[in-house]
């Protein structure tokens, strides 16, 4: 049993959603979203709430189970207070700005990065060390963070790069004379 999929997903007032066969709509204040689940689990809403559950006990519909209670769940709490990835850039010189609908970074390369941002997302630098990727969609907002940071994932030694705001960076000693 699903510990996770056996508790329904509550939907919040100013929130409206609609199954209809495999596949959820869920409208808010933030925007829309849908979700369609495979043929391995049924969908039903009643009273206020959105309830998953398995057709049968094979082992994929058990897995899909959980996750496609979990996705129902990220569609609202998406549409309702969205999502967020907080980065900080550490490292002399490492700073980020936005210029319009670009991303600029200076990270210590011959050149500045300049990171267009994608629909669905938003970007912001509340200082220069700081960046906030929001979005409605959990996925693509992962996503975005991600890419930024691999421009310069944090190093071992030093600790200089960007990095998650709660990430640890397991830090290294130096060689020793």
């Amino acid at each position: 049993m699903s510990r996770i999929g056996k508790r329904p997903v509550e939907i919040p007032s100013g929130v409206t959603a609609e199954v209809s066969g495999q596949t959820v709509t869920v409208k808010g204040p933030k925007g829309e979203r849908a979700f369609t689940a495979t043929d391995d689990v049924t969908i039903a809403q009643e009273d206020g709430r959105i309830t998953v559950k398995p057709r049968g006990d094979s082992k994929r519909a058990r897995q899909q189970w959980g996750m496609s209670r979990t996705m129902v769940a990220n569609l609202v709490q998406g549409v309702t207070s969205g999502f967020k990835k907080e980065l900080e850039l550490s490292g002399v010189g490492y700073r980020a700005q936005m210029q319009g609908n670009t991303l600029k970074l200076s990270l210590g390369l011959s050149h500045d990065v300049n990171f267009e941002v994608p629909e669905g997302v938003q970007i912001a630098t509340p200082r220069p060390t700081e960046i906030t990727v929001e979005g409605i969609d959990q996925q693509v907002v992962g996503e975005v963070a991600a890419n930024i940071r691999k421009w310069r994932a944090p190093e071992p030694y030093k600790g200089k790069g960007i990095r998650y705001k709660d990430e640890y960076i397991f830090r290294k000693e130096g060689k020793k004379k």
